[in-house]
């Protein structure tokens, strides 16, 4: 990537995206903290939170053994409640990351809305895009370095890097599985008018990453 998350940049942001969401689910404005240091490097420019860049906003839900909710970072089984994302970004990273917590909560079609009782028991993960790149040699790709997205026929998908480690994919099944997210036939990323871009990624979350 062209630039690098301090530690206090990712834990700011993992801040910005929760509180995003409570403030959503309690219809109050929300309230960002910044030190007084990071707020200094916010008004300068310096900081990465300043920076246009695609990012992603995950939410995993993690449920007991007996089917009981645990208070997020704890023990038991994560499952996905909600990941949608930007593969640019046209506004500064913060506004990014803010706004995608808010569609990966309530606008992600494939789940009901986050409730106000669920969030206590959900973990938020942050994945920020490098610029995308033209894929010249798929056979050159790195599984767990290489995000994908595939765009053939008027329909497109992506895979962040982290996913084909995290399912134990090959490289073969990480280039057919971009082509089954894209609604598509396994292979179709060779077509002569497939255009397969690839993309870097840092993720990072309250607990350790899980698929998207």
């Amino acid at each position: 990537m062209g630039f690098t998350l301090t530690a206090e940049e990712k834990a700011a942001l993992l801040a910005d995206a929760r509180e995003t969401i409570a403030a959503r689910l309690e219809n109050r404005s929300p309230l960002y903290k910044r030190s007084s240091g990071l707020a200094a490097a916010v008004e300068s420019g310096s900081s990465a939170l300043t920076k246009p860049c695609g990012a992603f906003v995950s939410l995993h839900k993690t449920t007991g053994d007996a089917g009981g909710t645990l208070p997020a970072g704890s023990a038991g089984s994560r499952r996905l409640r909600g990941c949608i994302g930007r593969m640019t970004g046209a506004e500064s990273l913060e506004k990014t990351v803010r706004t995608m917590a808010i569609e990966a909560a309530f606008d992600d079609p494939r789940f009901p809305s986050l409730g106000a009782a669920e969030l206590p028991h959900c973990d938020i993960e942050i994945s920020v895009l490098s610029p995308m790149e033209k894929c010249p040699d798929p056979r050159q790709l790195k599984v767990g370095v290489h995000g994908l997205y595939l765009i053939h026929r008027g329909r497109s998908g992506v895979l962040l890097p982290q996913v084909p480690v995290e399912q134990g994919w090959n490289l073969d099944e990480y280039l057919d599985y971009i082509c089954v997210k894209a609604g598509l036939p396994p292979g179709s990323y060779e077509a002569p008018d497939a255009e397969l871009l690839t993309f870097t990624a840092v993720v990072f979350g309250e607990t350790a990453p899980a698929p998207c």
